[in-house]
């Protein structure tokens, strides 16, 4: 009798066992469905993350973190270069003020903090203090989409920041109007010039497929653009290509450049963040990897997957930016991206130095009295080791996004350097009855 009851109690803790399981694996079927919870109407444009937050409150807490900048201390457990910290690169490198003489870069250079900081730092900068165009506001908000469908890009970027802040209370960061549609959250390209730049380039964004269109809402600010002065229409220079040589050619076609030069004369290109273009000749580019896959990887929240809008270094969780596709261990992965880092950083530093020659040896001709056309051979090398120096200097990965092509980049930028300083001197020794050409 004894056993049997035994027996009978097994069963029914077992039963209740099996039932609670099954009620639970329920529930997380239920819960995995609930892709968010509709508890506000969210207008179009809506510019506050906070209204976002509402329905998606897994979402709106992880891109908060974007308000916090790390120490230098903590940062090192995630790499060595860049980061979120608002520190001076004037102070760090000093010879960038000599490299970008003459230019408002030489005034100040920051490293740019967390997404959630753009409206302040862009307005903080001493770069061009009040008089800073309106295309210098682009990408710096979420309040952009809804202020151009309202005015029109044309007098958005001829407008100038201050009466654009002043005019329509700018005051919210990057954030969700950026990258999504209010209504379906389908993610969409909301700034015109990298519409407008695919559509030159036989790409149009309607034709791309979700995974491109991961890259593309970050791709349609992290890249290089210029504005012509006469409208300072914001341009992406990519009706001939991507690739570095292919800028350079539209560049020189047009006669383009940023400013020239205060200790050599020569006219320069400043890059912005081409992060876009380098990517673009990667390996996880050509394997269909996009941003969101390494800096915002997908994260477990009970039942529910959602995409980290911690938008931050890949190095900050390895296990789920890189181990996903990777079969290697958390270390080993570690340790190839700062592999790749540490080869781009000696070859930037090189460049930089073979640049400084090239500018010493400049200044030397024009103090040995060398002309204009003289000097054109020297310049044109400048402005070309320059521009190669600066596209990866610029680009926020340090080689990364594009390993091989950084070095090659780099390379030709040490070479050009090396060339220019060689040319000047060559005029220098001419111009004092030295050996001539």
């Amino acid at each position: 009798m004894t056993r049997t009851w035994i027996l009978f109690g097994s069963i029914v803790l077992v039963t209740i066992a099996v039932l609670a399981l099954l009620v639970n694996i329920f529930r997380r079927q239920q819960e995995a469905r609930i892709t968010y919870r509709h508890v506000v109407e969210i207008p179009a444009n809506e510019p506050d993350p906070a209204v976002w937050g509402a329905n998606f409150p897994n979402e709106y807490d992880s891109y908060q973190r974007t308000l916090k900048t790390s120490t230098f201390a903590q940062y090192s457990k995630y790499g060595r270069y860049g980061g979120s910290e608002n520190f001076s690169k004037l102070h760090k490198y000093p010879n960038i003020t000599r490299l970008f003489a003459g230019y408002p870069f030489s005034v100040e250079y920051r490293e740019e903090r967390g997404h959630l900081h753009a409206v302040a730092d862009m307005l903080a900068t001493k770069r061009l203090g009040d008089k800073k165009p309106g295309p210098c506001m682009t990408c710096k908000s979420s309040q952009v989409p809804g202020i151009m469908a309202q005015i029109g890009p044309e007098q958005f970027y001829r407008t100038p920041v201050k009466q654009l802040v002043s005019k329509f209370d700018i005051k919210h960061s990057i954030s969700c109007a950026d990258c999504h549609q209010s209504g379906t959250m389908a993610l969409q390209v909301t700034r015109p010039a990298f519409r407008e730049a695919m559509e030159r380039r036989k790409t149009p964004v309607p034709t791309a497929n979700h995974q491109q269109m991961r890259a593309y809402v970050c791709g349609q600010c992290h890249v290089e653009y210029y504005w012509p002065k006469e409208t300072n229409y914001l341009t992406f220079p990519w009706d001939r290509g991507m690739r570095l040589e292919q800028i350079e050619e539209y560049y020189d076609r047009m006669g383009f450049s940023d400013w020239t030069h205060a200790e050599t004369g020569a006219k320069l290109v400043k890059m912005q963040h081409p992060d876009y273009e380098l990517w673009s000749s990667g390996i996880h580019a050509r394997a269909g990897v996009s941003c969101p896959d390494c800096h915002m990887p997908f994260k477990r929240e009970g039942s529910i997957k959602v995409t980290d809008h911690w938008i931050a270094t890949p190095l900050a969780d390895v296990a789920r930016a890189c181990t996903t596709c990777h079969r290697a261990s958390e270390a080993e992965m570690r340790a190839r991206v700062l592999e790749i880092q540490d080869r781009t950083y000696s070859l930037l530093s090189r460049a930089e130095e073979a640049l400084i020659a090239a500018i010493d040896g400049i200044k030397l001709a024009i103090a040995a009295g060398a002309t204009d056309a003289e000097l054109e051979e020297p310049r044109r090398l400048h402005r070309r080791a320059h521009l190669r120096w600066d596209f990866i200097s610029a680009e926020n990965s340090m080689g990364f996004h594009s390993g091989g092509e950084a070095n090659r980049i780099l390379g030709d930028a040490i070479d050009f350097a090396r060339q220019a300083e060689l040319a000047a001197y060559k005029v220098m020794a001419a111009r004092q009855g030295g050996t001539r050409r």
